[in-house]
């Protein structure tokens, strides 16, 4: 139908159908509703020496339009079960996927990419403010924070929205189809200049999105999530004399920013 932004994530178009068909239903029962509004309006409008009926209820009626909706959340939620575990559970995440942090704070997202010694979470982290760099050959696997209020992470092309909840670590997977910019909004009221949280997220080649990291001095797309790899997958880091401690990685603790990484 075109109504919705161009879909670029590969379960797009599962949620784009069950939105679509969820659309349909409402509508023809939207459509229905009024009809039979409209024709009782008329049917039953004052006339002079007409006395008017008075009714207790009719159990059949009463059956009726409480089973056909009854059934029909039924039938959504039957379609809808199967992209929700897919999408949802955390236990489905790819095993291959690349993983970054993104931190919400009012009004701005905070991206940490593994620095030179591949671990998230530590002092050497490389941190892009209101943007985000994805592969796009790959599944991507978002860890959400948030250091103040309730924001939530949406990237309407993708068809992902993720509330991020103080105090907790939500992550939320995709993979892009194409490269391109896209939108990156905050869709939670989340204060004064809630409308000023936005940004862009950019879908990279391979070869591109690792010359990026390269240029930021960031370390190589190890994944899946580098902070919980085994050791054999973290190249060189007990050897490098030059690898700093690491941080906390605490819900509540601002993050480093980079003045140069405005949009």
């Amino acid at each position: 139908m075109g109504w919705l932004p161009e879909a670029v994530s590969t379960y797009a178009d599962r949620i784009d159908g069950i939105f679509y068909l969820i659309l349909v239903i409402t509508g023809v029962i939207f459509v229905v509703v009024e009809a039979v509004l409209l024709l009782f309006v008329f049917k039953y409008r004052h006339r002079e020496g007409r006395a008017a009926h008075y009714t207790h209820g009719n159990t059949k009626v009463e059956i009726v339009w409480t089973a056909i909706p009854a059934l029909l959340c039924v039938l959504i939620g039957v379609l809808s079960i199967g992209p929700w575990l897919e999408i949802r559970n955390q236990a489905n995440i790819p095993a291959d996927a690349y993983a970054i942090d993104l931190t919400a704070k009012q009004f701005e997202w905070n991206a940490s990419y593994p620095g030179p010694d591949g671990r998230l979470g530590t002092a050497d982290d490389v941190i892009k403010r209101n943007q985000i760099h994805i592969p796009g050959d790959r599944p991507v696997v978002v860890t959400l924070r948030s250091e103040d209020v309730i924001h939530s992470f949406f990237l309407p092309e993708f068809r992902v929205k993720q509330d991020a909840v103080p105090g907790m670590e939500i992550p939320v997977w995709f993979q892009a189809t194409r490269t391109g910019e896209f939108t990156l909004a905050c869709a939670e009221l989340c204060g004064t200049g809630h409308t000023r949280m936005g940004g862009r997220l950019i879908v990279h080649s391979a070869e591109d999105f690792n010359a990026w990291l390269q240029s930021e001095g960031a370390g190589p797309p190890l994944g899946p999530r580098v902070a919980e790899a085994s050791a054999e997958d973290i190249p060189d880091q007990e050897a490098s004399a030059d690898v700093p401690s690491e941080r906390p990685v605490a819900v509540g603790t601002a993050s480093p920013s980079t003045d140069h990484d405005h949009p």
